[in-house]
């Protein structure tokens, strides 16, 4: 697995001279979300058992007291840290579904297109933040019993934004609950195989079964 490549948070400030100071809510607004990317990337970068509090509070750059004063807990920590990035890369994905697919008036262009966009996330970190996490819980019921309600409010919010980036015709099928469904559980399965296999991602082959799978489910093709 690869590091998430965030930009270095370490390097000197610009100084802005005539900047209002921060609010304390801002600064702690700061310092959390400061801890949270260090999280991810420890996750990502050295797995459930290598994230720990001290390599986050490292990677962070910020003081033991700080780091347990928003996180008490490990397991919340990471936990929040895996719900943090997959929300914001939700955001993102959705700001460039709208780019891509905005001009395109072809229904099954569009489908295409949609998948080839879903399958790409589960190349980016978020996946194999979330994939850490989920295998370490098996065995662990604390990390299982933090990581479950926070998953079902993920997975509805991914519900949410997959229903924009189909659009209302395409969801308005009554095949597209079953086609959502079937794409997210099989694009979750065959991801895992690039945990140790080195091959492109663009060129599965899943890709093309995918999208006749789509066109019988909503044109009868």
């Amino acid at each position: 697995m690869t590091s998430t490549g965030s930009v270095d948070r370490y390097a000197w400030p610009v100084v802005q001279p005539e900047t209002a100071p921060r609010s304390r809510q801002e600064r702690t607004a700061d310092s959390r979300a400061l801890i949270l990317d260090a999280a991810v990337a420890c996750l990502v970068e050295h797995g459930y058992a290598g994230a720990s509090t001290l390599v986050i509070q490292a990677k962070a750059g910020v003081s033991r007291g700080r780091l347990l004063h928003h996180f008490p807990s490990r397991d919340g920590l990471l936990v929040a840290a895996a719900q943090h990035l997959a929300t914001t890369r939700l955001q993102q994905t959705e700001e460039r579904a709208a780019r891509l697919l905005g001009g395109e008036p072809d229904t099954r262009q569009r489908v295409d297109r949609c998948i080839e966009l879903l399958w790409s996330t589960f190349q980016e970190p978020h996946f194999w933040a979330a994939m850490e996490l989920w295998t370490a819980s098996r065995s662990n019921p604390a990390l299982r019993a933090a990581l479950r309600p926070e998953e079902r409010r993920l997975r509805t919010a991914i519900r949410s934004v997959s229903d924009r980036i189909w659009g209302p015709e395409v969801c308005a099928h009554p095949r597209y609950p079953q086609l959502r469904e079937l794409l997210f559980t099989s694009m979750r399965g065959t991801a895992l195989a690039y945990a140790f296999e080195d091959r492109p991602a663009a060129t599965d082959p899943h890709l093309e079964i995918w999208k006749a799978t789509a066109r019988r489910l909503l044109f009868d093709e």
